[in-house]
């Protein structure tokens, strides 16, 4: 479909190019001909002279069939999206771990097939993915030799033949799935089911026609001018494969004129187990094998292409032989086109549909919206992860909800308690960089208080929330590197709170400039037993937690005990930069106090006593010159003025902890140089402040004013 435009009348027209073929809709700004937006298979695109220039499509606007994920550590997610291939990406693609420090690389890759297929990422060998698309081309793709094997089931190519001709029907999105069983088994179908073993180079057929194949249904698609036989509107075939997650032997299908069959003998008989009260010619879209007890699955089925946007969504006990329907809370408009069962609480479900995603705590008996911040966009693709619920939608891209440890826990009885504090996930280092605290709350509350403890039950961290947070605790600015925490929530009802595993940072002072250090960042905790404490309504809920150990670190023979001796360098090189900024600190006081000192000082003794002042003054500022860069004014001064000693020890952090790993043996050496600089500064520091300072104040107690304190309020 081009898109042209006239300017009289449609005597003449101009051919408007666009950035992306098979436009669909244009919309024109009422009071402004030439500001447009146009739509195409790409995304959309805006123009405001006309056409002769569009924008971009650099935004989250992919039409993805389905989502698939990888056994990557991190996960990959995956999906094929209409017009633009496949496309994987890491679920961690901010190239951090969510603040983790830039250690992954960005990821996004094609895993093989085409727009509008499954892709089935081998459970093993992460670098083998199977991926489809029309016409029922089937790839196998081995990333690490970037060969690119096409294994389709039936090679006859059959575009433009109507689906009755064809010897074997392959839907636009055929599917294609592992055997959870057996990693070396996998299925795809056209009307048949077919299996592999030795990954696609041959295929065994494993079922008759598992489709109701009503001839009248099969004819040619399309017309008068122009015929539809692209592969989209090939039908009676199977729509969805769900093997067994506990019986080899036990397979389900469904197809997309609405017939549903099961084996139980690994394909050698079927039976036929549709819903009796299923409409005809219902798409059976998905179904889901519980992954808790065979016999057991879940079906979500539609009509929208008959005109009937009601929802079908039935679950079975006892394989097919009965079914219920289980649509209560659903809207009466909004269709199903994928259902997925947690695979660690029983019963609890999700459905995406047309217009969203939807959540049963129940097994089916009651629905409710799961939409969060999600925009009202068709959900075709639903994947439970170890922690997280992944989605692909038909419009806008992909999106994880992070950890939902709370669905798995909430039950109806928790609403009635004035706090309830969550399981934590236990976080592994080297994977993730935070915690996720989640707390209840029966009505706002006036203060909230996190802490975090270890072991022994001594306070690493403390945050507060309400009326008594700290200003930058109750503005919840910052949170990242250093920053200040984010802000502890005190609203009724759901509350999350992140702890970015670091316990507390070193003391600073007002306008430090530092370069390649944030000395505020503490050390990342070790692996151990944890607790978390909320305090809050008058009420307080503990939760334990771990935090382990990557199993890939483990791979490479990084041990508990070497990120326990990174933890104890980081936190003595936090020790020492704290000293480093007290003895700043405390210099910058004394001055201060000296100052206002000399201001009564009687004129006749002036002289003489500053004198005195300067004796002390002078070395002190010396001292303070050689541990911290006092002519930094700006984050480029590092450049015109060398880093002075809190800097280059703050620095070291960065080094310890570049990596989970135990310390480099260089790492121990500087840090015993610098530390013992350090010593000898704060040596003299003390030395000069007992002899200049005790002269200092018998010369001002002679004159009856206020001796110069050693340590005032913030100077040690």
């Amino acid at each position: 479909v081009q898109f042209h435009k006239s300017t009289d009348g449609g005597k003449t027209t101009t051919t408007l190019r666009v950035p992306h073929g098979d436009n669909h809709d244009l919309w024109i700004a009422p009071g402004d001909n030439r500001r447009m937006v146009q739509s195409n298979d790409g995304g959309a695109n805006v123009t405001f002279n006309g056409g002769e220039t569009w924008s971009g499509q650099g935004y989250a606007t992919g039409q993805f069939y389905n989502v698939f994920t990888t056994k990557h550590v991190p996960y990959h997610v995956c999906g094929a999206q209409q017009d633009n291939s496949t496309a994987c990406i890491s679920s961690q693609s901010d190239s951090g771990g969510g603040g983790g420090g830039g250690r992954l690389p960005p990821i996004f890759y094609s895993p093989g097939g085409g727009e509008s297929g499954y892709i089935a990422a081998d459970p093993v060998n992460t670098d083998v993915f199977f991926a489809g698309s029309y016409g029922g081309l089937l790839t196998r793709l081995d990333r690490s030799t970037d060969q690119r094997r096409v294994v389709t089931i039936y090679p006859d190519n059959p575009m433009g033949h109507s689906s009755i001709d064809l010897t074997e029907r392959f839907q636009w999105t055929f599917p294609i799935v592992y055997s959870p069983i057996d990693p070396k088994v996998l299925y795809a179908s056209s009307q048949h089911l077919f299996r592999t073993t030795n990954g696609g180079q041959s295929w065994q057929k494993i079922s008759p026609d598992l489709t109701r194949a009503d001839p009248s249904t099969m004819q040619a698609s399309g017309g008068p001018i122009t015929k539809d036989q692209t592969g989209v509107e090939t039908y009676a075939t199977i729509f969805t494969i769900a093997p067994s997650r506990q019986d080899i032997g036990t397979i389900w299908t469904g197809s997309d004129d609405g017939v549903v069959h099961v084996t139980r003998d690994g394909g050698k008989s079927w039976e036929k187990v549709t819903p009796v009260d299923l409409p005809d010619f219902a798409r059976i879209s998905l179904i889901e094998a519980s992954p808790h007890q065979n016999g057991v699955a879940y079906l979500a089925g539609n009509r929208y292409q008959s005109g009937d946007r009601q929802p079908y969504v039935y679950k079975t006990a006892d394989f097919g032989k009965s079914w219920q329907k289980i649509v209560n809370g659903l809207p009466a408009h909004d269709f199903p086109r994928v259902i997925r069962e947690d695979p660690k609480r029983r019963g609890l479900l999700f459905l995406g549909t047309e217009h969203g995603i939807y959540v049963s705590f129940n097994d089916g008996a009651s629905w409710q919206t799961l939409g969060l911040n999600l925009p009202d966009t068709p959900v075709h693709g639903v994947v439970v992860e170890e922690r997280d619920l992944v989605i692909g939608t038909h419009g806008r891209g992909f999106y994880v909800l992070d950890d939902i440890g709370v669905l798995r826990q909430a039950t109806p009885e928790l609403t009635n308690e004035p706090l309830h504090l969550f399981q934590p996930t236990d976080p592994l280092r080297g994977f993730d960089s935070s915690v996720a605290f989640d707390y209840f709350l029966g009505r706002e509350a006036e203060d909230v208080r996190i802490e975090v403890l270890d072991s022994q039950g001594a306070v690493l961290r403390s945050f507060v929330g309400g009326k008594n947070a700290p200003p930058a605790q109750a503005e919840g600015r910052g949170g990242g590197r250093g920053g200040p925490p984010p802000r502890v929530g005190v609203r009724r009802g759901m509350n999350r709170f992140s702890w970015d595993l670091r316990q507390e940072g070193a003391a600073v002072f007002p306008g430090m400039i530092m370069w390649a250090a944030q000395p505020q960042r503490g050390p990342a905790s070790p692996p151990g037993r944890y607790t978390v404490r909320i305090a809050a309504l008058d009420r307080t809920a503990t939760r334990q937690f771990t935090i382990g150990l990557d199993p890939r670190l483990k791979a490479q023979g990084i041990t508990e005990a070497d990120l326990h001796e990174q933890f104890k360098l980081s936190s003595q090189i936090r020790d020492r930069v704290s000293e480093a900024n007290r003895a700043v600190i405390q210099i910058r006081a004394i001055r201060d106090q000296v100052n206002d000192r000399m201001t009564k000082v009687p004129e006749r003794r002036r002289a003489e006593i500053q004198a005195i002042a300067d004796g002390l003054l002078k070395p002190i500022a010396a001292i303070e010159e050689e541990v911290y860069q006092v002519r930094n004014r700006s984050g480029q001064d590092p450049l015109n003025y060398p880093i002075m000693l809190n800097n280059k020890i703050a620095a070291l952090a960065g080094v310890v902890e570049s990596a989970d790993s135990k310390p480099t043996d260089q790492s121990y050496e500087v840090f015993k140089e610098l530390s013992g600089q350090l010593d000898r500064h704060l040596q003299k520091l003390d030395a000069t402040l007992q002899a200049e300072l005790t002269r200092l104040n018998a010369a001002l107690q002679r004159e009856k004013i206020a001796p110069v304190e050693r340590n005032p309020k913030g100077g040690s």
